[in-house]
C-alpha cells in the first residue's frame, strides 16, 4: 500500500498530507515529517534529519527500527578530552564531537547517551581500531539472515546491537562491544533536549 499511494503521489505531482502512528510510513513516504507527542509538534525534518539530527530524545527513540539505545551517563572534562562516563567504562568523544559539546555551554554532568544499534560492533576490526571499547552481557541473540540483534546488558541498561550475521556472541556470554564514537548522542537529562548529535 505505501508503494502504491508513493506512486500516486509520484503521478499527481501533488501535495498530499499523511497522518500515521507508523514510523515507518513516514520514514518512506514522506518528504517532510511533523513529529508530534501529546498534540505538540516536537520536530519538523527531511526523514534522514530526522534520524541524524534528533532533537531530543523521544524522538530519537521514536524514528528507528530496533530504536536508539539509551543510557545515563556523566561528562569529565579532563586535560585530554571531554569523556562520557558510563559506569565503569568511559567514552572519550572525537575531537570534532568533543568541541561541539563545550560549544554548547552546558555546564551539567549528568547526561543521556544514545547510541542507534548499527553503530555498536563487536568485530575485532572496529573494536581494535575504537576509543570505546565496553564489555556487556548477552541476554539473547536473535538471527535474521542479513544481520543478527544482540540484546545486551550495559551498565544495568539494556541494549539492542545490529551486528554482522557471522556474530559468534551466544547468551551469556560477556563480550567485548565497540561504540562508534562519531554517532553519538547526548541527550540533556533533565529537559531531554538534544546537547549534540
Amino acid at each position: 500500500m505505501r508503494t502504491e499511494i508513493s506512486k500516486l503521489h509520484q503521478r499527481l505531482g501533488t501535495t498530499f498530507i499523511y497522518v500515521t502512528h507508523d514510523q515507518t510510513e513516514a520514514m518512506t513516504m514522506g518528504t517532510r515529517i511533523v513529529v508530534m507527542k501529546d498534540g505538540l509538534i516536537q520536530q519538523v525534518a527531511t526523514p534522514q534529519n530526522l534520524y541524524d539530527l534528533p532533537v531530543n530524545v523521544f524522538v530519537a527513540g521514536f524514528i528507528g527500527s530496533p530504536q536508539m539505545n539509551f543510557v545515563d551517563a556523566k561528562i569529565e572534562k579532563r586535560d585530554d578530552g571531554t569523556y562520557v562516563v558510563v559506569g565503569e567504562d568511559e567514552v572519550k568523544l572525537p575531537e570534532g564531537k568533543a568541541k561541539k559539546f563545550n560549544e554548547t555551554g552546558f555546564t551539567g554532568e549528568d547526561v543521556v547517551l544514545g547510541i542507534r544499534p548499527e553503530d555498536i560492533h563487536d568485530e575485532e576490526i572496529f573494536i581494535s581500531n575504537s576509543d570505546c571499547v565496553m564489555d556487556a552481557y548477552v541476554e539473547v541473540t536473535e538471527p535474521l539472515g542479513a544481520e543478527t540483534y544482540l540484546y545486551l546488558s550495559l551498565a544495568g541498561a539494556p541494549f539492542t546491537a545490529r551486528v554482522n550475521p557471522r556474530t559468534t556472541a551466544n547468551p551469556k556470554d560477556t563480550i567485548k562491544i565497540a561504540f562508534d564514537a562519531t554517532k553519538i548522542h547526548l541527550f540533556d537529562k533533565e529537559t531531554e533536549k538534544t546537547i549534540i548529535n
